[in-house]
């Protein structure tokens, strides 16, 4: 098993429903590949460095987990195929970010 942060941009034109709807679907997508969710993250709307398809936002999501290797390939596959997707970036973490990620979960439980 190894440990992996992916982080997602979701087109801004969606209702707060659809967000939801999205994002469960792919946390279950996850578990039934084998995955154990340690952290998701809801970053909201912001705006963009850049335009990416004519839009000047969206809505970020990260979801950090443990799951077998293969099924990376099959969750990019099925963010490619979904036009609810602007840009995903799936990192497998050492153990320094997996630390780090532990310490920066802390410190946002902290302020909440």
């Amino acid at each position: 098993m190894n440990h992996y942060e992916t982080v997602f941009i979701l087109n801004p034109v969606l209702s707060e429903d659809q967000i939801k709807e999205t994002v469960k679907k792919y946390e279950d997508f996850l578990v039934s590949n084998g995955a154990k969710m340690i952290a998701k993250e809801d970053w909201g709307l912001k705006k963009l460095a850049y335009p990416i398809q004519n839009k000047k936002s969206g809505f970020y999501h990260l979801f950090e987990y443990t799951v077998p290797g293969e099924a990376i390939s099959q969750l990019e596959v099925e963010f490619r195929r979904d036009e609810r997707f602007m840009r995903y970036l799936t990192v497998k973490l050492d153990k320094h970010a997996i630390a780090w990620a532990e310490r920066r979960r802390v410190k946002l439980k902290e302020k909440a």
